[in-house]
């Protein structure tokens, strides 16, 4: 069979998920390179991500290669590739799913409920900082960014009281000694598209996409076409302070909402069922928007429109 070229960025988690799906190719007899791609992303370390505010800032180059014809598909974090892709490229395939939840890692603290006042809770995440301050005010949410060891070793080292991370990174990773607890969606709601990989290719490249379309997973194409119908209804990208997580139970699709000040002074949840993905993700946006999501979100724009450009 044909070589098959695979663009993927160069954190060891990126690098887990390409060579997951390296496998799975050459289990189906094909011959796979992987290209190393540094992002905007990779690049800006030192900057909290939602001051940053960058739609693909973790995909922009990884699609140049692909319209290049560098690589031949791309693996990435579907949380992290924007809502609206470019009509040059498609996601020809949404993997089985990891853990969409968040988790709470300590090496002091037995869960959330138990961290005292003033603890220091590291994420460069302004949905989970929202959610957090909501938990309780008195907490100092800081700044954490890295790959997941570099996360832990500063967990490990007294930096923070206890970090906040994706299950299915670590779960990925099989660094899952310093999970002490696995936030239910009703505390922490995840990302829209958490726990997912997506495959992505050029547009009309019939001959990759039939190679490739036995990694899709109903399931995962379901669930997470729900929660990202919410996030592009919500005008928000993978930074801002909006959770969405989707179910499905018995063939009906399950899904709640959540949209938060940065502040934790306002956290406004919704739900809703139904059979389209597209449609109830829209639904529960909606009602999120006009329940007063669409201030909260107004608010978060224009602070961050007033921030100077990043380098």
């Amino acid at each position: 069979m044909a070589l098959l070229r695979i663009g993927s960025r160069g954190s060891q988690l990126a690098l887990w998920q390409a060579n997951h799906i390296s496998q799975l190719l050459r289990d189906q007899g094909h011959q796979v390179e992987i290209e190393v791609i540094k992002t905007t992303g990779d690049k800006i370390t030192d900057v909290s991500l939602s001051k940053v505010g960058t739609k693909g800032m973790f995909t922009k180059e990884i699609e140049e290669a692909l319209a290049e014809k560098r690589v031949d598909l791309a693996v990435h974090s579907l949380k992290d590739l924007p809502t609206e892709l470019s009509p040059e490229f498609e996601m020809a395939a949404i993997p089985k799913r990891e853990d969409s939840r968040d988790v709470f890692c300590s090496t002091k603290y037995d869960s959330i409920e138990k961290l005292p006042r003033g603890a220091r809770v590291g994420t460069s995440s302004l949905r989970r900082q929202a959610q957090l301050k909501a938990l309780g005010s008195d907490l100092q949410i800081q700044s954490l960014r890295g790959n997941v060891d570099t996360r832990l070793r500063k967990l490990e080292a007294g930096e923070y009281d206890a970090i906040i991370l994706a299950a299915a990174g670590l779960n990925r990773l099989g660094k899952t000694q310093l999970i002490r607890q696995i936030l239910p969606v009703e505390l922490m709601c995840p990302a829209a598209g958490q726990g997912a990989l997506a495959i992505e290719i050029r547009s009309r490249d019939e001959n990759v996409r039939r190679q490739i379309v036995f990694l899709d997973d109903a399931s995962a194409r379901l669930t997470t076409s729900c929660e990202r119908a919410l996030l592009n209804r919500m005008g928000g990208g993978c930074q801002v302070p909006i959770g969405a997580s989707a179910a499905l139970h018995g063939g009906m699709l399950y899904l709640e909402g959540v949209v938060a000040s940065p502040d934790g002074s306002k956290v406004l949840r919704a739900k809703g069922d139904g059979n389209d993905p597209v449609q109830l993700g829209e639904q529960v946006a909606e009602k999120l928007l006009q329940s007063g999501g669409e201030a909260i979100l107004d608010d978060v724009y224009g602070r961050r429109a007033e921030l100077p450009a990043q380098p």
